[in-house]
């Protein structure tokens, strides 16, 4: 197994196909396999990573440190891959991963990808909206990971199949996927020019729409994309619709 002894941890990751490299960080309810539908299509022109985030499936995290120690990981991660460059596509949590990286090492980012996220910036006022925005579109029972209605009631095994994945991962404290003390500020995001591509679902109830437009407008070098019908994982939901965007995104900036 593919596996790195790195910051106290086992990491695990899977490397697939040749061409740059983009690295797939996924979110809270999933895992490496997660993308499942997404390394098949990409590794045709791409040289694909995918990890277990720390504490995640394959992965370790004996201290239950979390997210606070993912960007972290990344870094040591590439260095040990020989990585200089790599566009970074990711889901929900994995924003984290993928911001926080981008903002220490902007000039190793061709383009991001933040899907169904907006990075997980300590932005207080951005949060309060949120969490107000969360809370009036949730459902009761909450959906398995924020899955759309739509989704849920078309595809009932893709639903199942979700949750399996997301049972793959080990029990861990809430704080493990807390954000991390030094997440990245507006103002180092108004600062960035690294290629971003904001994508969300319409129907999703964790990322509203209306926050990761907002949060779009302030990013210089940032585009938008709503997916109509999806909720909180349209990589999962629709994935041809997120294969067509990000993979047109990653195109266009990937030389």
């Amino acid at each position: 197994m593919p596996i790195e002894t790195l910051n106290g941890i086992d990491l695990y990751y899977e490397v697939t196909g040749e061409g740059p490299t983009v690295t797939f960080l996924h979110g809270a309810g999933g895992n490496h396999i997660s993308w499942w539908q997404q390394i098949p299509v990409f590794r045709e022109r791409y040289r694909c990573i995918t990890i277990d985030h720390r504490g995640f499936n394959r992965s370790t995290d004996p201290k239950q440190e979390g997210a606070s120690r993912f960007v972290d990981d990344l870094e040591v991660l590439f260095e040990r891959l020989g990585v200089e460059r790599s566009a970074l596509v990711s889901q929900s949590m994995g924003g984290r991963t993928a911001l926080g990286f981008t903002v220490r090492h902007p000039e190793r980012v061709p383009a991001l990808a933040l899907c169904d996220n907006w990075g997980g910036m300590n932005w207080p006022e951005m949060q309060v909206k949120a969490d107000a925005l969360r809370i009036a579109r949730s459902e009761t029972p909450p959906a398995p990971g924020g899955m759309g209605k739509r989704y849920r009631a078309e595809h009932p095994r893709g639903a199942f199949l979700y949750q399996q994945v997301q049972g793959l991962n080990p029990p861990r404290a809430e704080s493990a996927t807390a954000p991390a003390a030094d997440s990245p500020t507006p103002e180092q995001v108004r600062a960035l020019q690294v290629p971003t591509l904001f994508l969300v679902g319409s129907d999703d109830p964790l990322a509203a729409p209306a926050i990761i437009r907002e949060v779009c407008a302030i990013h210089p070098n940032a585009e938008y994309v709503e997916v109509p019908g999806s909720g909180h994982s349209v990589y999962f939901e629709d994935a041809a619709a997120f294969n067509e965007h990000v993979g047109g995104f990653l195109d266009k900036h990937l030389k």
